[in-house]
């Protein structure tokens, strides 16, 4: 019986071996059906997966992990074999015996059941890992700069080149680009960070691109550079913002970058934001853009450029780019049209783009013609000037500090396009107006005023050389007249010819009136209402009717200077109780009226420049308790002014601390001096046509700021006198002796004055003119000139002299410091009188000579 057990045993694993096979084979039906229902879940996974993954590949800008690309490639792989494997299968069904269930191959049936059964699990195991991951794509490492949208740019080669230039010099760290809203600030910021594309610039390894804007958003700024370094959530959120500014600093401190902040409007604390100290051996730069030339200083940078507006072929170029051709090409009198149009916006690149576009479906003469009327009379009623152009140009005006800048600023508006004003007189103004009213010295007033000028040319508000650029003065009327709402809030007409009575009657709710150049009104048949007016400016040919002060409740300003057709002076001035200043330099008033003492406000008196025929009234400064200023220059009288009672009656004056005058006599001028509140209060002071005076004493010390010596014909000498004691001019002048506040003198035809030693006490002295003194040889004598400085260190000269008509003028007071010291701006004289003037060195006349201007030459100052 020992070998009946091993046979059985062989017997029992074969029938074991036999059963498994068959049960596969029993199984492999629903096995089938199995793993294609196994298949479609991993199918659906997969799809599943593949969503998410190209989703955050195209809008989150990751890249798929490499686990998931695997999974991916393993399923596709996966979906291929099962397949093949299904198909392998239904052709095995196929071959079954005839009329049977059984397999021809048993073998082979048996491999595809087991191959079938092996898939199962692992399609199983595939779809649960499918299912299971937490992400799918992980963030792209961060490109070294990013490209921003930009159209091509007109006109920014220059500016380009400047700073691209700076990004390469190691000794500029900081660059700051300043100029008016919409000029093409961004636009040239945009068009450096896209220059770092080109392949060939390595030179730095990340550019990071914010835009601060306004109210400054420190944590804004940070999140946008950490979204740039690329900084983790668990080394981010939650952390408090000097932790934040301390980890950007740690990652910056390893790089070589560019920072590029657009729009700043205030000075930002970049070690705030966690910006490390340049010029620590990184090289890395910072580039901002901003409106306010005050923000460049207030972030130290190292350069500031200022970009200014289009020349006119550039701003044509631009302005027809955005017409478009078809345009432009509908009717042949639309270019010239189109030139005209662009000529309006002044240069100013978005005025160029916003205008441009409203024209871009005109297609015929007329419609550009009503556009072209509208912009120069309305500018606002042409689409799109108002949402896309005054809004964008009214932040700087929102960014001004106060109401009194906000005020003085939307002033301005009242002056015509192009206009040039002197900034004195804008400032007395805003004085007469009120605006810096918490000022109770002029001079204190005087000096906000020129901090307000100041600080609206840093802001690109206001221009050198003219008062406003034509889009920001009509952005400044949109704004005064309330954005549009109170068309007639602010009335300013120029060079507009007749306006009619009915016009007129519109302003009753006007609160300023400018009226310029050839404009002139109607017959008014009734008296015009103006019970809100506060402003009247007329500098027109235009007689004012004596109706037009019956009803001005509210006035504060007249001014008529130079308008040359105002010869009377209707008695009626005298109800206008609430006037603080009257200015009618200029005109051809003959009288004036002793109405006028009824002015117990009146602030400020201005009388430069009148012909009067008759004295003034007796008793008439006197009584003007309120007034500050007075000015009564340049005036041609056909009758002796009684000058020691005029100036016996500012004397009088309690509130007095401003006077312009001029005066023809030895005894006005001792008058004045005699007395310190008058030498205290004279600020311009002009000796004409001084009989017999052969000899003038300025008293020391005074507040004089301009000194006019004309026409004394007998004049040889001008002496200092101090504490009753004369002053020997001198190399070294005492500073208590000194005339500190005088700026301007003018000679003019004193054909017996021999030298000007006494200039040595003008250590401030910014303008000097010598006209036809034919006797002068030097300016200063040569032992009192050379090394002529106070102890402040300031030379004699410092900005301008003009020499004309003194031909034995032979020496100026100049040594080499004046080259050093950059100071002298300017020297205006004839060419002939250059070339024959004597030089202890003639390197020093070289180096003068760039700064020569010819009377037929403009001032290069």
């Amino acid at each position: 019986m020992d070998f009946v057990s091993p046979v059985l045993e062989v017997a029992s694993l074969i029938c074991n071996c036999v059963g498994d096979r068959a049960d596969h084979l029993r199984r492999l039906p629903q096995n089938l059906i199995s793993l294609r229902a196994a298949m479609e879940k991993l199918n659906n996974v997969y799809k599943d997966v593949k969503e998410r993954v190209e989703s955050e590949e195209n809008l989150e800008k990751k890249k798929r992990t490499h686990v998931v690309d695997g999974w991916i490639g393993r399923a596709q792989a996966m979906e291929k074999e099962v397949n093949e494997l299904l198909d392998r299968c239904d052709e095995e069904n196929q071959k079954k015996c005839l009329g049977t269930c059984c397999p021809r191959n048993c073998r082979s049936s048996y491999k595809l059941a087991k191959m079938v059964r092996e898939k199962m699990d692992a399609v199983a195991e595939l779809q649960s890992e499918g299912s299971n991951f937490q992400e799918v794509a992980a963030p792209l490492p961060s490109p070294h700069v990013i490209e921003r949208p930009l159209e091509k740019p007109v006109g920014l080669d220059s500016p380009f080149r400047e700073v691209w230039g700076l990004l390469q010099d190691k000794q500029v760290g900081s660059i700051g680009i300043y100029g008016m809203g919409g000029v093409g600030k961004t636009t040239l910021l945009k068009k450096i960070n896209n220059k770092f594309l080109q392949s060939s610039i390595k030179a730095f390894d990340i550019v990071i691109w914010v835009v601060v804007s306004r109210p400054t958003n420190l944590e804004r700024v940070q999140e946008t550079i950490r979204s740039r370094l690329q900084i983790p959530d668990d080394r981010w959120k939650g952390s408090e913002e000097d932790d934040k500014a301390a980890e950007i600093c740690r990652i910056l401190k390893t790089k070589k970058f560019v920072l590029l902040l657009d729009d700043v409007w205030e000075p930002l604390d970049l070690l705030r934001v966690g910006i490390p100290p340049l010029g620590e051996g990184n090289q890395s730069k910072i580039v901002f853009t901003t409106r306010s030339a005050d923000v460049c200083g207030g972030m130290a940078a190292q350069k500031s450029i200022k970009v200014e507006c289009l020349e006119e072929k550039e701003a044509l170029s631009l302005f027809q780019a955005k017409v478009g051709e078809d345009t432009l090409n509908s009717h042949p009198d639309i270019p010239k049209l189109a030139e005209m149009v662009a000529k309006e916006c002044k240069g100013l690149p978005l005025a160029l783009i916003v205008i441009a576009r409203a024209m871009a479906s005109a297609k015929t003469p007329e419609e550009w013609e009503r556009n072209l009327q509208k912009l120069r009379l309305y500018p606002k009623d042409v689409a799109g000037t108002e949402n896309y152009l005054f809004s964008v140009l009214a932040f700087s005006y929102d960014s001004l500090p106060d109401e009194a800048s906000k005020s003085c600023f939307l002033y301005c508006s009242l002056f015509p396009e192009d206009y040039q004003i002197h900034s004195e007189h804008l400032i007395q103004l805003w004085i007469g107006e009120g605006f810096l009213d918490e000022y109770d010295d002029i001079q204190e007033a005087r000096n906000q005023g020129g901090k307000i000028t100041q600080m609206l040319k840093h802001a690109c508000l206001l221009e050198v050389g003219k008062l406003m650029h034509d889009v920001i003065r009509d952005m400044a009327l949109w704004l005064a007249c309330e954005k549009g709402k109170k068309k007639n809030k602010f009335v300013v007409k120029d060079g507009v010819g007749l306006i009619s009575a009915q016009e007129v009657q519109k302003w009753k709710d006007a609160q300023r009136i400018a009226l310029w150049n050839k404009t002139r009104i109607e017959e008014l048949r009734e008296p015009p209402c103006f019970p809100n007016t506060e402003t009247v400016i007329v500098r027109m040919r235009f007689t004012f009717p004596s109706s037009l002060f019956i009803n001005m409740s509210v006035i504060r300003v007249l001014d008529f200077s130079n308008n040359k057709t105002l010869k009377l002076l209707a008695p009626e001035i005298g109800n206008l109780a609430t006037l603080q200043y009257l200015n009618l330099s200029g005109t051809m008033i003959k009288y004036l009226p002793i109405e006028l003492k009824k002015l117990k406000k009146l602030r400020f008196l201005m009388l430069d420049g009148l012909s009067l025929v008759g004295p003034l009234p007796n008793q008439l400064v006197s009584s003007l308790s309120s007034l500050q200023l007075f000015s009564m220059k340049s005036f041609i009288s056909m009758l002796t002014i009684d000058e020691i009672m005029l100036l016996e009656e500012l004397e009088q004056l309690e509130h007095i601390n401003d006077i312009s005058i001029r005066l023809t006599s030895i005894w006005s001028i001792q008058r004045l001096f005699e007395s310190h509140k008058l030498r205290r209060s004279t600020t311009s002071l002009q000796l004409t046509r001084c009989k017999g005076v052969n000899q003038v004493q300025l008293v020391s010390p005074s507040c004089i700021k301009e000194l006019v010596l004309q026409r004394c014909y007998e004049l040889e000498e001008v002496k200092i006198i101090h504490f009753e004691k004369q002053v020997v001019p001198s190399k070294f002048p005492n500073p208590q002796c000194c005339f500190n506040h005088l700026l301007s003198v003018r000679i003019n035809s004193c054909i017996n004055l021999l030298n000007l030693n006494w200039l040595i006490h003008a250590p401030k002295l910014q303008y000097l003119d010598i006209l036809n003194c034919q006797t002068i040889e030097k300016v200063i004598e040569d032992e009192r000139s050379e090394g002529s400085e106070i102890e402040s260190g300031l030379s004699v000269f410092s900005r301008l002299i003009t020499v004309e008509e003194c031909p034995r003028l032979k020496k100026l007071p100049f040594d080499s410091r004046i080259c050093m010291s950059k100071k002298l701006e300017n020297i205006n004289g004839q060419q002939e009188w250059w070339d024959g003037l004597e030089w202890n060195d003639q390197t020093l006349m070289h180096n003068l000579t760039p700064i020569l201007s010819t009377p037929w030459e403009p001032i290069k100052c």
